[in-house]
């Protein structure tokens, strides 16, 4: 299901599952916009993995000096666009990022959150590599995933989209643990604090892991 988030569940599709979400889950969305925000100074080139609409671009861009942001939906790079019209330090570019046209050292902070790291479908080790690639010397790298602390309200944000008709039916019996499986074949997985404790240690890679709001799990990896 590699496509599904840019062509099933792209540009206003996703921007109707924010503006769904619940109190709990507006809290969580924003305590991770603010992590992000506390990870990046004025002067700081950002780009960031799957931007969707613009929603957490619009943010870092009233504080970073440059934005970039990627998502291979070409539907919802033309909604940012009309989204963050008035940003003059916002550039956007339909591109994968398991396979990035930026030089090598690009940015001083690479993103990716809100279960990026799952919701590609790209091996996490070619995820990271990639991101490392593009980012600067002392930057760091910054992913993110769902706390088991917020599966229900996560999982009750899943159901509502399904019966906005944004995702397919749930499958509550193959659901849990972490797993929500919809009967059109979506399913989305979740990065755990052991998930990003292996991928340091396999990657030989120095990062903090530290958890948000009980709803985020964050991995800030240091490039050195």
């Amino acid at each position: 299901m590699n496509n599904y988030y840019s062509k099933q569940l792209s540009a206003n599709k996703l921007k109707r599952c924010y503006n769904i979400a619940s109190p709990r889950i507006k809290q969580y969305l924003e305590a991770e916009i603010k992590f992000v925000l506390e990870q990046i100074k004025p002067s700081d080139k950002v780009l960031e993995l799957g931007c969707g609409y613009g929603r957490v671009l619009k943010r870092i861009a009233e504080k970073a000096a440059k934005v970039i942001g990627i998502d291979t939906s070409s539907e919802s790079i033309q909604l940012a666009e009309k989204y963050l019209q008035d940003y003059t330090n916002i550039e956007l570019f339909q591109m994968n990022a398991k396979s990035m046209d930026f030089k090598e050292q690009s940015f001083d902070v690479v993103i990716g959150i809100q279960n990026s790291i799952s919701a590609f479908k790209v091996k996490p080790e070619e995820l990271t590599k990639e991101s490392l690639r593009v980012t600067k010397q002392n930057g760091k790298v910054i992913f993110s995933s769902y706390s088991d602390k917020i599966w229900q309200e996560r999982l009750d944000w899943f159901a509502e989209q399904s019966e906005e008709g944004l995702l397919g039916e749930i499958n509550f019996m193959k659901t849990g643990k972490g797993v929500i499986i919809c009967k059109d074949g979506f399913k989305a997985t979740t990065f755990t604090k052991d998930n990003f404790e292996k991928l340091l240690r396999k990657m030989k890679l120095k990062g903090i892991i530290i958890e948000i709001d009980n709803s985020s799990i964050f991995c800030v990896i240091s490039n050195k």
